[in-house]
C-alpha cells in the first residue's frame, strides 16, 4: 500500500472513561480499504466499546475517530452521514418487531430519501435472495428464527451501501446451530471485499477471514498480527493465555 493513499479508518489516542473505569486507554489503530479486522480478548477488555466509538454510539472521552477526511466525533460532523457509510450489526439484531422484514430493510434509506420506495423494495429483494430469505419478506421479525434474524439485520445494514460493516458480537446470541449461517453471509462479504471491524469469539471464521487479528486488553491493543502468526506463535503473555483457554 502506496503512501499517498490514506487508510480509509484513523483511530488517534482513543479513550473512553465510564466514570472511574477506563475503559478505552489510548488506542491508536489504521484500517485500510478492504481489510477485515477482527476484534478479540476476554470480556469487558473494551472491544465492544472500540467498535461502538467508531460510529459514535459510544462519544469518546478523548482522541479522534476519522472516516477518510472526516472527523467522526467533530461536533460539526453530521452523524448520520457517517452512519449511512458505516453499517453495524448487533448482538441481538436490533430489528423492529413491529413492521415486516421488508419495511425493516426499506424504512432507513427511503426516509433519509436515498431512495425512492420502488427502488428500495427492489434492492432488498435481491439482498434477501443473496441470504436465502426471499420468502420472509412479509414476515415479522419473532417469526423467524435468531440465525435468520441476524441475516435480516446484516441485509438490513447492506441496503444503505455502506464502506465499512461494523459486526459487534453478531453470533453470541444465537442457538449454535445458527452460527454458521450468519458467519457464512459474513465470509461471503469478505470475499467480495467490503471492509469490516468484527467483534467476535469465533476463532475459526478469524483464522479464515481476517487481514489483521488484534488483541485488545485492559483497554489496550496488546498484540496485532496476521491470523497465522497470531494464533500459531503469540507473544504477549497475557495472549497466550487467553488462546489457552478459547482454542
Amino acid at each position: 500500500m502506496s503512501e499517498s493513499v490514506k487508510a480509509l479508518i484513523r483511530v488517534k489516542d482513543l479513550k473512553k472513561d465510564f466514570g472511574e473505569n477506563h475503559v478505552l486507554r489510548g488506542i491508536n489503530y489504521e484500517i485500510d480499504k478492504g481489510q477485515k479486522i477482527v476484534l478479540v480478548g476476554p470480556s469487558g477488555c473494551g472491544k465492544s466499546t472500540f467498535l461502538r466509538c467508531l460510529n459514535l454510539l459510544e462519544e469518546p472521552t478523548s482522541g479522534e475517530v476519522w472516516l477518510d477526511e472526516t472527523m467522526v466525533n467533530d461536533p460539526k460532523t453530521d452523524i448520520n452521514k457517517i452512519r449511512q457509510r458505516m453499517g453495524m450489526v448487533f448482538q441481538h439484531f436490533n430489528l423492529f418487531q413491529n413492521l415486516t422484514i421488508m419495511d425493516n430493510i426499506t424504512l432507513a434509506p427511503v426516509k433519509l430519501g436515498l431512495m425512492k420506495p420502488e427502488e428500495a423494495k427492489e434492492k432488498a429483494l435481491s439482498l434477501l435472495k443473496r441470504v436465502n430469505l426471499s420468502d420472509k419478506a412479509d414476515s415479522y421479525p419473532h417469526q423467524l428464527s435468531g440465525g435468520q434474524q441476524q441475516r435480516i439485520a446484516i441485509v438490513r445494514s447492506l441496503e444503505m451501501n455502506p464502506e465499512v460493516m461494523l459486526f459487534d458480537e453478531p453470533t453470541s446470541a444465537l442457538d449454535p446451530e445458527m452460527v454458521g449461517e450468519v458467519l457464512q453471509v459474513m465470509k461471503e462479504l469478505a470475499e467480495e471485499g467490503m471492509t469490516m471491524v468484527v467483534v467476535t469469539h469465533e476463532m475459526a471464521f478469524a483464522k479464515e477471514v481476517a487481514s489483521k487479528v488484534i488483541f485488545i486488553d485492559q483497554g489496550l491493543i496488546q498484540e496485532e498480527n496476521t491470523p497465522d502468526e497470531f494464533f500459531a506463535h503469540p507473544k504477549n503473555e497475557r495472549l497466550k493465555d487467553f488462546l489457552s483457554k478459547v482454542l
